[in-house]
Parts: C-alpha cells; sequence; structure tokens
C-alpha cells in the first residue's frame, strides 16, 4: 500500500466516523428511484443478471440500486467502512452483493471479461494517473462491454464558494494533468465538529481522460455534464448552487469496449 492509499483509507475511516453525507447508504429505495439514481439519462437498458462492477463505489448506494434492478453486483472499494454499507443494504433489501476491498489501481484479483458493466462513480481523481485504472478496467471487460466513469469536471476542479470575487470564481490552481488539489469539506458534508483530513485529489486533463480511454479500445457513447445539483445563478453567491451554475462540477462518461 502507497501513501496515496494509506492517505484515503484514513480519510474514509474519518468521514464514516461522523456520518458525513457521502458515507450515507440508500435504506429507502424503490424501483424509479433506484433507476433514477444510477441512470437517469436511460442509457442501461435491462440490467437482469447483467455482471457489474461498482469500482471504487462502496457506501451502499449505487450496489443497491444495481441490486434492485435485477443485476450481479460486485462492490471494489478501498474503505472497509464504506463496503459495510453495502453489506448493510444487501442485508436491508435481501440482495447477494460481493463485497472486495482494494485499490482500483490493481485489479487483478479479477479474471478476464469478468463483467459486463464497470461502474465508477466519482473516485478517479483520488489518483494521480488515470491510465492506470483504464489498464485494469479494460481487461475485465468483453467486446462491447461497458465503462461509466464520473469525475471532475477538469476546468474547474477546486473551485470554491469562497473563491467569488464580485463577478466571478476566480481560477487559481493551474491546469496541469496530476496537480494535487487540496478541498476542505464545505459544512453541510458532516454537521459533526470534528476537524477532517481534507480531500486530496488530483486534476485529470480532458486530453488525458479521452486520450487515456481511446488508447485502450474505449469508444465515447456519450457525455454528461448536467451533474450539478441545482444550479441558480439567483443564488446567494458563494453557495452551492450559485457555484455549480457557473461550472458543472462532475462530467460523466458513458464508453463502450471495441478494441
Amino acid at each position: 500500500m502507497d501513501e496515496i492509499a494509506a492517505y484515503n483509507i484514513q480519510r474514509w475511516s474519518a468521514l464514516n466516523r461522523v456520518n458525513a453525507l457521502f458515507t450515507r447508504p440508500a435504506l429507502q429505495l424503490d424501483l424509479p428511484a433506484a433507476r433514477q439514481y444510477i441512470d437517469p439519462e436511460n442509457r442501461l437498458g435491462d440490467l437482469s443478471g447483467q455482471r457489474v462492477l461498482c469500482l471504487a463505489g462502496g457506501g451502499g448506494k449505487q450496489s443497491a440500486c444495481f441490486g434492485l434492478l435485477g443485476a450481479q453486483v460486485t462492490v471494489f472499494d478501498l474503505s472497509e467502512e464504506q463496503l459495510q454499507h453495502d453489506r448493510e443494504v444487501a442485508e436491508h433489501y435481501h440482495l447477494t452483493i460481493t463485497t472486495e476491498q482494494g485499490d482500483m489501481r490493481d485489479l487483478s484479483r479479477f479474471a478476464d471479461t469478468s463483467f459486463d458493466l464497470v461502474y465508477q462513480p466519482y473516485s478517479i481523481n483520488f489518483v494521480p494517473d488515470v491510465r492506470l485504472v483504464f489498464r485494469q478496467v479494460v481487461r475485465l471487460l468483453p467486446r462491447d462491454g461497458h465503462y461509466y466513469l464520473q469525475c471532475a469536471n477538469p476546468f474547474a476542479h477546486g473551485f470554491a464558494g469562497s473563491d467569488w470575487n464580485g463577478q466571478g470564481y476566480t481560477l487559481r490552481a493551474p491546469y496541469i494533468d496530476g496537480a494535487e488539489i487540496i478541498n476542505h469539506d464545505p459544512v453541510w458534508v458532516s454537521s459533526s465538529r470534528e476537524s477532517l483530513p481534507p480531500s486530496r485529489e488530483y486534476r485529470h486533463t480532458l486530453s488525458t481522460v479521452l486520450n487515456g480511454l481511446t488508447e485502450q479500445g474505449f469508444v465515447l457513447e456519450h457525455m454528461s455534464d448536467n451533474l450539478s445539483m441545482y444550479p441558480d445563478v439567483s443564488a446567494e453567491p458563494g453557495s452551492w448552487n450559485h457555484l455549480v451554475a457557473y461550472a458543472p462540477p462532475w462530467l460523466a462518461f458513458w464508453t463502450v469496449y471495441r478494441p
């Protein structure tokens, strides 16, 4: 285990200790809510029997959704606390969910073509080199298998409400691939007064992400940039809703493997 993995384990342990927003499992899902959560643009089709890997996606959200929709679900995550939430939703909904603890940069425990879909929610920005992950993912998919990737918008990565200058949000960090970005959690992440380790993330330029995917044989089917939460230009400057009205914080790529 390297220093990056050790830090992420420490941070997610702290987030779980204070019941942070990102650590709360989805325990009140019905089928429409499950579909809306993982597939708001209706791209996945029938998931019955599909072999799905939730990559670096522990926490009891995506796994519960896929399980309720009939998929065979495996969750792979660095945090044992996050994986415990997946076991919790499996028991709650009477689902079979396999959990595996490990680093997204090493998927060697899985056999070739083990999955039909690799679904990676926001997590790849916790490691500095996306190509390491892409090389791992591609081996797990058959031809025409799918890879869903959510990541930070590289042009807005590191924006914070405090960057409002009266006319716009100031860009502070240089646009350099692999550059470390330290983010302190906003107040809505947790009501606890405990001091949390900041998020250590890494900027991945758009060219690095897209070229890294195509180099491995992934074909881009669809890209989404409307994943922000309630953008509102009339909201209080510096607030989350105002901030995301100026730049979407996340991007999502739907790809298919066609070498």
